[in-house]
């Protein structure tokens, strides 16, 4: 009761008691709480914030540092190439060679750090100043120089014509002892039957460490150096001995003059600009029955210019140098002697040289035969000379290239070096580009693969190992100072965003073939070791393309890196297709499709399927991807053009386009050469639009030169018949890159660049076509008359036009004119177009 009274009011109005009215303002102190409360909420979730912000921002940094990395960030699998493998215990036969294609002749071994041989020579009394020759430039102007015979492995002979005389160089390698054997040189010198007088010339022969080893010079009679003694890691110790010229073998000596240079070098690519520096003309040539003059030569006692700004010793390197100056004509050897080699028979010089030369040479010509076969069919003996020269220049261009590529992604604000390594590849031409292609490199194993599989397996081993994480291989191999001293600045850096054309893959396809056909050979049994070895890196390589170079739709392909300065070029480039200036949508976007990666494309995942079969590994996957590129449907969906009854890239273009003179204002009276130089910029007179692109030419032929077309394809008879108009693709030389009637056929894309692949004729594509017309005309099918007898022709005009440009000029050309037949660009080019032997021997 009485708890009830308390708690119910009395309702005679009383006003509360004292302690009741302190009590009342309870509820505003409950209210304040709860502001309390909401304020330090606030400021636990500002914290919060905060705390997630800078979790989110290291996170972030971290992830762009990680993704920084990868672009220079190996593939983790296991190399396909053992650390030691080009060492001299593992590889003996192949450690020395003419591994440095940049240079007119040279010797070093597969290794990073190789002690370097070379030549250097200059013709005394002359008018031209400077005229010193060591690595190969298209400024010499030299007739011709090239390998006429190189197996590759063992021995090789070259002649370089320079303006009234020539020299033969000739080495024969003998294996013995620990690192690598010993080697010869023989060097020949005549005059030419034109010369006025016998020409005097200075032959400078040189031995260089590259940071690690040293060399001791051994003078005699003064100024002659007799030899050269040295040391380095790879080598142990060796002797270099230096011959006196003579007339010819078991000929009497002749008057020369000597002089030595030891020194240090920077680099090997300063060694040219070392003995320029230390050339001194107080040296006097006296024989016996002539007049003294004084000659250029080398002066041990002259300091270089860059001793005194070099500024660490420690990365230094010897470098020794031996001058003979003699008359033509004269003879000189040079022998290299191992010093683990220690039960040699005899020194390989004089007659023995001679003997090993001619057992060399007959072995080479009974292999050429064998495996070309051209006696067999017909050539004469100047064509096989020629082929022979074809393939021993490819041979002698391999080189054996160590260092870093200078890398970028989009991640990294800066370039920055790839790892280091080693490349073994052959190179498109040692004058101008003395360093590794990508696409090149697959067309150059075609013929190699003939020659040698095993040293086609070494350097696809080679390139694959180069690949990063991400599945990227930088399609230019720029490796050291020697290299990027050959390129522009804006070359060197290679970017992961773009691809080129994965040719490795037709070079697997022709191994895959000799595995099939000949599964019991000795380089078949090396095939599945070495495919299970490569396998994961094919893998990451076809996903790499597969993802970064797919195009707007699915199953379509596009190739990234298209040059994004439309306002200078009349078609913007895209170099990563390997065929440049070649004309593709107008205007750069990410609605294009390409139709020659979709090709590319289709025959790697065949590849792909194919090999994964052969190991036993999963390949349903890419078998699909294969069964569905391969579909003429959906090739004809996206790249048949209808309308121009061709395949076509499609994308935004116009072909409203021309290059015009820039219009720059000079306001009255003002100076004309205070305002910037009218320049050549695009002028675009109808808007594109997305549409096929309307030019005829070779990335037209893809699909039949990747065999995706099948036999019974409608669509042959208008390729067919556009390979044989004359007014398109035909011409008495080859091929056409583009029609005739193409707008953009044989315009220059700006003020500085020359058509390039805008109607020149070249033979990589030539060979791919030659080969397609062969395999079109050896089955079944509407068209297989018509494709044979194209075959017969193109074979024809292709042949016999390299063929008579190599006699005219001396040189194996880069691309030859459409017009007139002429070998253009730069020479000497025995990367693909030396696929000319393959179209004479018919092996496709």
């Amino acid at each position: 009761m009485g708890r009830r009274r308390k708690r119910v009011p009395s309702g005679d109005g009383v006003l509360p008691s004292p302690r009741k009215e302190e009590k009342a303002p309870a509820p505003p102190r409950k209210e304040k709480k709860k502001k309390t409360d909401i304020g330090k909420v606030f400021i636990n979730i500002s914290i919060g914030l905060c705390i997630f912000s800078l979790i989110w921002f290291f996170y972030a940094l971290y992830m762009r540092s990680s993704l920084a990395r990868r672009v220079m960030t190996l593939h983790p699998s296991p190399r396909v190439l053992d650390a030691n493998s080009s060492s001299p215990a593992v590889s003996p036969e192949r450690y020395w060679g003419s591994y440095r294609p940049q240079v007119y002749f040279g010797m070093k071994t597969r290794s990073p750090r190789s002690v370097v041989t070379g030549l250097m020579w200059m013709r005394q009394f002359t008018d031209m100043d400077g005229n010193l020759r060591h690595t190969c430039e298209q400024g010499d102007h030299l007739q011709g120089y090239g390998w006429v015979m190189h197996d590759g492995v063992s021995f090789g002979v070259q002649e370089i014509h320079d303006r009234d005389f020539t020299l033969t160089t000739e080495f024969v390698k003998r294996m013995g002892g620990d690192h690598g054997g010993d080697w010869t040189w023989r060097i020949t010198a005549k005059q030419h039957s034109i010369a006025s007088s016998a020409p005097v010339i200075s032959l400078m022969f040189y031995a260089a460490t590259d940071i690690q080893g040293s060399l001791q010079a051994h003078v005699e009679e003064k100024n002659r150096l007799s030899s050269v003694t040295g040391t380095s890691e790879e080598l142990g110790n060796f002797k270099i001995t230096f011959g006196k010229p003579t007339a010819g073998e078991g000929a009497g000596g002749k008057y020369a003059r000597y002089n030595f240079l030891q020194t240090r070098s920077p680099g090997l690519d300063k060694l040219t600009d070392i003995v320029k520096n230390s050339l001194n003309h107080k040296f006097v040539f006296s024989p016996p029955k002539g007049e003294k003059r004084s000659y250029f030569a080398v002066d041990s006692y002259k300091v270089t210019n860059h001793q005194n700004q070099q500024k660490d010793p420690k990365m230094e390197s010897d470098f020794v140098v031996h001058q003979v100056t003699v008359q033509t004509p004269f003879q000189i050897e040079v022998l290299f002697e191992s010093g683990s080699f220690r039960e040699r028979p005899n020194q390989l010089v004089g007659s023995v040289l001679t003997d090993e030369l001619e057992k060399r040479k007959m072995a080479f010509d009974e292999k050429f035969e064998g495996t070309f076969g051209l006696q067999a069919k017909g050539f004469t003996s100047s064509q096989i000379e020629f082929a022979k020269a074809a393939l021993s220049n490819m041979l002698g261009g391999l080189g054996y290239f160590f260092g870093q590529s200078v890398v970028q992604s989009v991640y990294n604000e800066h370039p920055v070096l790839y790892p280091e390594g080693p490349l073994f590849t052959a190179v498109p031409s040692r004058s101008f580009f003395p360093r590794g292609f990508l696409w090149d490199e697959g067309f150059h194993q075609l013929l190699l693969n003939k020659w040698d599989s095993q040293l086609t397996q070494g350097v696809i081993a080679h390139w694959l190992d180069l690949i990063n994480v991400e599945g990227w291989i930088p399609r230019e191999q720029i490796l050291d100072d020697e290299a990027r001293s050959k390129v522009p600045s804006e070359f060197i850096v290679q970017h992961n965003e773009n691809a080129n054309p994965p040719t490795l893959f037709l070079a697997l396809q022709e191994l895959l073939e000799k595995l099939d056909a000949q599964p019991e050979s000795l380089s078949s049994q090396t095939m599945l070791p070495f495919l299970r070895r490569l396998y994961p890196r094919l893998q990451i390589w076809f996903e790499w393309f597969n993802t970064t170079q797919a195009g707007p739709i699915a199953n379509s392909y596009r190739w990234r890196g298209r040059d994004k300065d439309t306002n200078l070029f009349l078609n913007p480039k895209t170099l990563t297709s390997g065929l440049d200036d070649y004309p593709r949508a107008s205007h750069p976007s990410a609605d294009e499709r390409h139709v020659d990666l979709y090709c590319w494309m289709t025959l790697a995942s065949g590849i792909m399927a194919n090999v994964a079969r052969i190991l036993g590994e999963p390949h349903q996957v890419y078998e699909n991807t294969h069964r569905t590129l391969n579909n003429n449907d959906l090739l004809n969906e996206l790249h048949w053009s209808e309308n121009l009854h061709t395949f076509s890239d499609y994308g935004n273009h116009t072909q409203a386009v021309s290059l015009q003179q820039e219009k720059v204002f000079v306001p009255p009276g003002q100076p004309r050469h205070q305002f910037p130089v009218s320049r050549l910029v695009r002028s675009v007179r109808r808007a594109p639009k997305l549409q096929y692109v309307n030019a005829l030419g070779y990335v037209s032929l893809f699909p039949f030169l990747l065999h995706i077309l099948t036999p019974d394809s409608a669509k042959m008879e208008h390729i067919l018949r556009d390979i044989r108009d004359p007014e398109r693709l035909w011409t008495p030389y080859g091929l056409r890159s583009l029609s005739r009637a193409d707008p953009l056929y044989m315009k220059r894309n700006t003020e500085h660049d020359a058509p390039y692949w805008r109607g020149p004729i070249w033979i990589n594509i030539n060979y791919l076509a030659v080969r397609a017309l062969h395999h079109y005309g050896s089955i079944e099918g509407p068209y297989k008359e018509k494709a044979a007898t194209l075959y017969q022709e193109l074979r024809t005009n292709l042949i016999n036009n390299v063929y008579k440009q190599y006699l005219d000029t001396g040189y194996i050309w880069e691309q030859y004119s459409d017009s007139t037949g002429r070998g253009q660009g730069s020479h000497p080019f025995t990367g693909w177009s030396a696929l000319t032997v393959l179209i004479m021997a018919e092996e496709y």
